[in-house]
């Protein structure tokens, strides 16, 4: 329970962080970029858990989710292109 504290913790400042990084216009408001920098962690955390990077009940590096929100950024930018 406390690994996924960490990492909603660290997916909300992973994610502010990925918004200033990712390049182009995004459209997102405050509160979505900080649920897609949650789910970036969250990704992260249980993608390298998958992966065997992770042991059980440890979360992901900042790094790791820094890049894990860019990743959810990216795929969200592609999706609301494609809607607009």
């Amino acid at each position: 329970m406390w690994s996924l504290i960490v990492a909603i913790v660290i997916g909300f400042i992973a994610g502010l962080i990925a918004r200033a990084i990712h390049p182009g216009n995004d459209k997102a408001g405050f509160i979505v970029t900080t649920l897609l920098g949650i789910a970036g962690s969250l990704l992260a955390t249980y993608g390298g858990r998958f992966l065997g990077l992770y042991p059980e009940n440890s979360s992901a590096g900042f790094i790791a989710s820094v890049i894990g929100a860019i990743i959810i950024l990216f795929i969200y930018n592609l999706i609301s292109n494609k809607t607009r």
